[in-house]
Order: structure tokens, then C-alpha cells, then sequence
């Protein structure tokens, strides 16, 4: 089939929706993001890619963030977070929030996985804002887990596609990484 050549406003497909969490006046506040990844192995790094937000303002003066990864089950409360702003609504009390050794990283019990991050760098661009942190502390359940490591199917994340705006649960394992394409090697 022939390629055919779409808006450039273009997108990863589909991307994690986590809350972004920090301290802003004194209290926490969590933003809705899907624009966030791992960025470096050793020191593990997180990026979180976020247009000009209240919550920016506690990440700029506390230096530190949390990433939160919600379930399916949180995923009204998820986008709530995307459409209210904490500079009208306080959204501090929308979960149970609780604290590691970064106090200005608030991180959500109710979230299977909850990552506290250490702000390394911000960079400006024209529009966003890229957030740099090291990940200081990783939080999870002992039922999130399999083999001691985060299962996917028992985290029940969701992901967003744009700019169609959807979310999506994730699906079926497809295969294995860095084996499905041994064959080929050969």
C-alpha cells in the first residue's frame, strides 16, 4: 500500500497517561500527562513534557515532581486532573496522597506504581516545558507484581491516542523483547 502524507502534528501511538504530581503553595496538586518517558538507564531518569500548568510552578520551586501511573479505574479522576486547574480547584484532596524522602513529590496511594523524581534540568521550548528528573523512589504493591517485577496486566494502565482523544486499556502480550526478532538474525 502507498504511503500517504498527514498533518506533521503527529504523535507516539498510543502514549501512558500518569499524574503528574508537586507541592505548589503549600499544598499538592496533580496534573493529567500522557507526554512523559524513561530517558536514561544509569542514573534512571524520568521526562515529563508539560505545556504552561500550575503544576509547574511547584516543580520550578521545589525542584521535584511525582509520576503517578494510574489504573482504569482512576481514569475519571485522571482526566479530571487534565481539565480542572489547580489555580481554580484544589485537587489536593482527590486522592490519598502520601510522601517519600522528596517532600515536594506528593504521590498518590491509589496509583499502582508511584515514581518520585529529583528535578535534574528543565528545558524551555517554544510551547512546553521538558522536565528532567532522576528518579529518587519507586512505590508499588506486593499484587502489582509478579516475580518481584511490575506486572502490566495487574497495573491495568491506560494510554492516550491523540488528537483523536481517547483512551485505551493496554492489550494482549504480542511478544517478547529482544527475542521475537532472533530469527532474523540467523
Amino acid at each position: 500500500m502507498e504511503k500517504i502524507k498527514i498533518d506533521s502534528n503527529a504523535f507516539v501511538y498510543p502514549m501512558p497517561m500518569v499524574i503528574v504530581g508537586a507541592v505548589v503553595d503549600g499544598r499538592p496538586n496533580f496534573l493529567a500527562a500522557a507526554w512523559v518517558t524513561r530517558v536514561n538507564f544509569k542514573p534512571p531518569m524520568m521526562m515529563v513534557a508539560l505545556g504552561d500548568h500550575y503544576t509547574n510552578t511547584g516543580i520550578d520551586a521545589n525542584g521535584a515532581f511525582s509520576v503517578n501511573v494510574p489504573d482504569v479505574a482512576l481514569m475519571e479522576k485522571t482526566d479530571y486532573c487534565g481539565i480542572v486547574s489547580g489555580r481554580k480547584v484544589d485537587k489536593s484532596k482527590l486522592f490519598d496522597v502520601f510522601y517519600g524522602s522528596l517532600p515536594g513529590a506528593p504521590l498518590i496511594r491509589e496509583c499502582p506504581v508511584c515514581i518520585a523524581c529529583r528535578l535534574n534540568q528543565a528545558v524551555k521550548l517554544p510551547f512546553d516545558t521538558l522536565y528532567i528528573g532522576d528518579i529518587v523512589e519507586v512505590y508499588t504493591e506486593e499484587r502489582f507484581l509478579t516475580d518481584g517485577k511490575p506486572d502490566v496486566k495487574k497495573i491495568d494502565p491506560f494510554t492516550l491516542t491523540m488528537p483523536d482523544n481517547r483512551y485505551w486499556r493496554v492489550g494482549a502480550e504480542a511478544g517478547r523483547a529482544w527475542s521475537a526478532g532472533k530469527k532474523l538474525k540467523a
